[in-house]
């Protein structure tokens, strides 16, 4: 008799890409489209709950204080003295935000997401996912990536890159890796971890 496949077919499969700033996440998130596989920004979507979410504007306010907003436009000066206050302001405002970003991306219909600081951020606890994929690249070429992103000295990328995970701890509490180091092949790396995804 043949055996009846008893998992979930992969399109309903929720898939979480991370790595640390630098390791080009976005890029391979964008070689993904050529797969028919859209992927839910993190990024891109705090930005859009806090100016369009009247709760979180709210929480906000209760927060940071009535003036972290402008009508409805999030005042940045305001919110980075805040969080560059203390470590707990910090971890205040994520409380905040972050499940909101969840509750958004578990309505949203997209089954892959990208975050930078999915573990850092507990993101990995708020919500299942069944693979977690993490983009990796040597230290240098992230630190040059960023240098050049955002126009800034070498110390002052590095410094971003050290306040998050370290990547061999990433690398270790994910499933797969995507070595993104400027000579491997992303291509074939995609397609690999795709077939064992839906094979699995």
């Amino acid at each position: 008799m043949e055996q009846v496949e008893t998992r979930e077919p992969a399109q309903t499969k929720r898939i979480a890409i991370t790595g640390g700033i630098g390791s080009g996440k976005s890029y391979v998130c964008r070689r993904l489209e050529r797969y028919g596989i859209r992927v839910y920004d993190c990024d891109t979507a705090a930005k859009r709950l806090m100016r369009d979410s009247d709760e979180l504007r709210e929480a906000l306010r209760q927060l940071v204080g009535d003036e972290v907003y402008v009508g409805n436009v999030l005042q940045k000066p305001v919110m980075a003295r805040f969080l560059l206050k203390s470590e707990a302001n910090k971890q205040a405002v994520n409380d905040v935000v972050h499940p909101a970003v969840a509750r958004d991306f578990e309505e949203s219909g997209y089954t892959w997401l990208e975050s930078a600081i999915l573990f850092d951020s507990g993101f990995d606890m708020r919500t299942r996912f069944d693979y977690i994929i993490c983009v990796t690249a040597p230290l240098e070429v992230r630190i040059r990536r960023v240098m050049k992103r955002d126009g800034i000295s070498r110390q002052q990328a590095l410094d971003w890159i050290q306040r998050q995970l370290p990547q061999d701890e990433v690398r270790a509490r994910s499933d797969f890796e995507i070595v993104n180091d400027g000579k491997a092949n992303i291509e074939k790396q995609i397609e690999t971890i795709i077939k064992q995804i839906k094979g699995l």
